[in-house]
């Protein structure tokens, strides 16, 4: 009977435990224990600042013992010390506390040193809601950490009102359908990492233009209105199990007739329409009691808990006087005013959620790594995914987003607001050189923009909290018209959409782009996107004028460039990072190489990319992300080999050329006959190499001279010039070399001296101009080029071997490869100098297999073409050109990748692999020839392929 007098106060709760007997058993216990005083103490829970100083939380801790009370709520403080309080008084006192926090977007809305997720109105824009939902289930991991059982959210209120002043942003838009969508997937969250919820603020907070922390406000609506629209997402939140609600203090004359009467203190309200109509046998919350809205409605200390309680609410949040509290209840329930049974049930509810959320069996906090593990780096992970799906473009005239021709236009970025927009200028500069104009407050000078093609305006406010201030001066709603006016104009707003209610007339501003927040990582994504890094995907959970009501936002594809994000985001476990990292420490620590740069990309998105140690043993110049390598014989895949691909496409040349038709001159030779497809699969007896520098070290004299001359023009080191015809020497040995006896694969550069002649007779220009002027420039990739001294400081370029044999000099700015470098600098098989970031977009490429950048360099069926082993069967893994997966256990890879893939390798420890099948890109940089080729510890121990194993053993099984 015990168990079912228990059940029937509220069946089918959403507080009930998975073992319900066990829970009911524990709270009889429990209840029929408690002493009348220590029930009442149970309806309370108190606020604690732990920012206040020690006398006055030690007041506060006597005051929970001495009262009995049932829960504290935690407010501004530090989390360090938070647990440490909540460590004491749950030991101290005989019932453990339920501990609470207002949490909306993270336990940052209270405390320092944690993190803020984005306001409830950014959510709100996003379409996929299970993303939401993660964001939930994170604010919930964090709470759950620090022993918070109930976070008072998620905010159902309908934000109907622009002027509302103190929900706005807290709301999740101006519709009950994304209301009710978004405040349940977050609720959920929030529950599957275990942590209570409580829909606020009922019954209805969204249309008021008054603070009810400091009056009264006034809702003036029918009922109908009420129960259409404001009611709705409670209704949704109850139906999916919401653990509370907590009833706010608004004045609803078609829901209460008693004038000036706070909802929380109606009975109408709170027990016929709550628990009632709507059928709610959670927990029941007053807002705090405290707050202006309610305390000025009795002039007793006491009567407005003793009303809330009156009216079905069970814990009274914040009272103002607990001991006098709880003194003018117990009275009021020894003379009969309030009957047994509502205090049962009351009580009773607060002890079922107490042992859901596991105080039936506490374990102290543990505070070692707290602040840590507050702020992971999977915050950020979650806080980007759901930045990258709630920006939104509400205006895209003549598809101006997001911006493709980089090459030819010139963009100027104009700082509005009075917070920081760096990290959008510098992620933006990334893609294209954006200058910054700085106006003069003020004054508007139009001519400082004409130099520039198209304007980018951003809108910079404080994202401290929801409620700062979020508006245009008149100067900067001046300036944007100006702007607008005479010059292509994307004006990016940094705050809550409200804001651009100001601007009145839209139709000059080319492109506006909604970021509702101002945060580091919210400029990063924004700049990306305006560029096409990351897709926009959001819609406006408000209206904005009739010009752009809620629903307004252009779904816009990416345009084939990186863009950057989080490893998890891209279906990697948390263990990828570290055990890189760790591979790489180890490489460094066993001096197979001085340094390094590492990237990985995955489905377009730059997840990891690192450097590690130095240019050198000597430890002076560390690695950055802007410095240059040799990048050897990815010259193959990154130079040669893409202007080839262009030639076959224009009919120039094909894969079933012969090697005479491209150069006439060789029609009586013995390679005559191969084919380029021959030639490119390494599958045509060509010697592997040829050292053509040691037959000039028989008689140095006669080959170089120590100044540059018409006759010795070839500058191969310091003071070192070559004769200018000794190329023509070079070409003739490889056409006079003898063929191999037998055909088999055997891996050749002799194949890229040939058309590296034939692509520069063809094309009446030179390798690297053709390179340079075809892909790198349009691509924008300034940090892949040949000739790097021309181009780069000589700190910015790793040095590779010191040449004992040949140069006698440390190789430094100059292509180490020796045939390369008789060719003055630019061979096809060797030469380029690059960065991970350029060699990975130009895989990015190949993976989208043309575009980048909105542009179609080649055809999908060309790369197809090059990337297909012709010869498997004959035991020759390679594609056209392209290296490809390993047909034994031997081989460039891991061995864990499908036959789809391709890359290279280069001698000087480089090595760069993109696989269609998973979408990944894999880059690795380094000198490890430096000081001395011999050193072939990087290659002796697979770091490379290794590194890649961790990449596929890191992906999520279901990815």
């Amino acid at each position: 009977m015990a168990f079912l007098s228990s059940y029937s106060l509220f069946s089918q709760s959403s507080l009930f435990a998975e073992d319900t007997i066990a829970q009911r058993q524990w709270v009889d216990s429990i209840y029929s224990n408690l002493s009348l005083e220590e029930k009442i103490g149970q309806l309370f829970m108190i606020d604690v600042f732990t920012s206040k100083s020690d006398s006055e939380l030690e007041s506060l801790e006597s005051l929970i013992k001495s009262n009995h009370i049932g829960g504290v709520i935690f407010s501004k403080g530090n989390p360090y010390r938070q647990a440490q309080i909540t460590n004491k008084i749950q030991t101290e006192n005989k019932i453990p506390l339920l501990v609470g926090m207002d949490a909306e977007w993270g336990l940052a809305m209270r405390l320092d040193s944690t993190y803020a997720f984005p306001w409830n109105m950014t959510l709100g824009a996003i379409q996929d809601t299970s993303i939401v939902r993660k964001v939930g289930h994170q604010i919930g991991k964090h709470s759950k950490r620090l022993g918070v059982h109930i976070n008072f959210a998620p905010v159902a209120d309908i934000n109907t009102n622009p002027n509302n002043p103190i929900i706005g942003n807290r709301s999740f838009g101006e519709t009950k359908d994304i209301v009710i969508s978004h405040s349940v997937a977050l609720m959920r969250g929030m529950h599957e990492a275990g942590i209570l919820s409580s829909a606020k603020h009922f019954p209805g907070h969204g249309d008021t233009e008054q603070d009810s922390h400091k009056t009264l406000p006034s809702i003036n609506f029918s009922e109908k209105r009420i129960r259409d629209i404001e009611l709705k997402p409670f209704q949704a939140l109850i139906d999916e199990g919401v653990s509370s609600v907590m009833v706010a203090h608004l004045n609803i004359p078609s829901l209460e007739s008693q004038k000036n009467l706070p909802s929380s203190l109606s009975s109408k309200i709170v027990s016929d329409l709550l628990k009632g109509e709507l059928g709610f046998n959670g927990l029941i919350i007053t807002d705090a009691l405290n707050m202006k809205g309610v305390s000025n409605s009795s002039s007793t200390p006491g009567e407005v808990d003793l009303e809330a309680f009156k009216a079905g609410s069970d814990i009274l949040l914040i009272p103002e006087d607990v001991p006098k509290s709880i003194s003018i209840i117990k009275e009021a329930i020894l003379k009969g005013e309030i009957a047994n049974k509502r205090l049962v049930a009351s009580v009773k509810k607060i002890l079922y959620a107490k042992y859901k959320v596991g105080l039936h069996s506490f374990k102290p906090i543990e505070t070692a790594q707290l602040t840590a593990e507050l702020n992971s780096e999977e915050n950020d992970a979650v806080y980007q995914e759901a930045i990258q799906n709630a920006t939104t473009v509400i205006k895209n005239d003549l598809g101006i987003l997001p911006i493709n021709d980089i090459e030819q236009q010139t963009f100027a970025y104009v700082a509005l607001g009075d917070t920081s927009g760096d990290q959008f200028f510098e992620t933006m500069n990334q893609y294209a050189r954006v200058d910054k104009i700085d106006v003069t407050k003020n004054k508007i000078d139009l001519s400082q923009f004409s130099d520039y093609d198209q304007i980018i305006i951003g809108f910079h406010k404080s994202d401290a909290n929801p409620w700062a201030d979020y508006k245009f001066s008149p100067f900067e709603i001046e300036l944007i018209k100006s702007i607008s006016q005479d010059y292509k104009t994307i004006l990016v707003n940094f705050t809550r959409p409200y804001s651009l209610l100001q601007l009145k007339n839209y139709i000059n501003i080319d492109a506006i782009v909604q970021a509702y927040q101002n945060s580091i990582i919210a400029q990063q994504v924004v700049g990306q996107q305006l560029f096409g890094g990351i897709d926009f995907k959001g819609k406006l959970p408000v209206s904005i004028t009739s010009a752009f009501p809620v629903g307004t936002g252009y779904k816009l594809k990416s345009n084939g460039r990186l863009g950057y994000d989080h490893p998890q985001n891209q279906g990697f476990n948390s263990e990828l990072v570290s055990k890189i990292d760790s591979l790489a420490a180890y490489t460094l620590e066993q001096e197979m190489t001085p340094g390094m740069q590492i990237l990985i990309a995955r489905k377009g998105k730059v997840i990891y990319n690192k450097n590690f140690g130095y240019h050198t043993y000597d430890k002076e110049i560390k690695v950055q992300d802007d410095d240059v390598y040799d990048l050897a014989s990815l010259t193959k895949i990154l130079a040669t080999l893409p202007i080839l691909m262009t030639l076959e496409e224009s009919n120039k040349i094909d894969l079933k050329s012969k090697l005479y038709e491209l150069l006439p001159e060789l029609a009586t030779s013995n390679k005559a006959n191969m084919s380029v497809l021959e030639m490119l699969s390494h599958y045509a007896k060509l010697q592997a190499w040829i050292p053509f520098y040691k037959k000039t070290l028989e008689d140095k004299s006669k080959y170089y001279a120590t100044e540059f001359s018409k006759k010795f023009s070839v500058k191969v080191a310091q003071n070192m010039y070559l004769r200018t015809d000794y190329q023509d020497s070079i070409y003739a040995r490889i056409v006079e070399s003898d063929l191999r006896d037998s055909l088999e694969y055997k891996y050749s550069d002799l194949p890229y001296y040939f058309l590296k002649k034939y692509i520069e007779k063809q094309s009446d220009s030179t390798l690297d101009k053709i390179a340079e002027n075809y892909f790198y420039k349009p691509m924008r990739l300034s940090h892949l080029k040949f000739y790097p001294l021309n181009y780069f400081e000589k700190n910015k370029i790793v040095p590779t071997e010191f040449d004992k044999e040949w140069r006698n000099e440390l190789i430094h700015g100059r292509v180490h490869d020796q045939g390369a470098a008789m060719l003055g600098g630019v061979g096809g098989h060797a030469g380029l100098f690059g960065n991970a970031s350029d060699v990975a977009k130009f895989m990015q490429l190949y993976l989208n297999e043309g575009i980048y950048g909105g542009k179609r360099f080649f055809n999908a069926e060309t790369m197809n073409k090059f990337n297909t082993c012709y010869y498997c069967e004959k035991d020759v893994r390679r594609g056209v050109g392209f290296d490809k997966p390993q047909l034994d256990e031997i081989g460039p890879t891991c061995g864990c990748l499908s036959m789809s893939s391709f890359g290279h390798s280069g001698f000087t420890g480089t090595y760069a692999w993109a696989d269609p099948e998973k979408e990944i890109i894999y880059v690795f940089l380094s000198n490890r020839i430096h000081p001395v080729s011999s050193n072939t510890k990087l290659i002796d121990e697979d770091i490379r392929t290794k590194i890649q194993g961790v990449i596929y053993e890191s992906l999520s099984k279901l990815n």
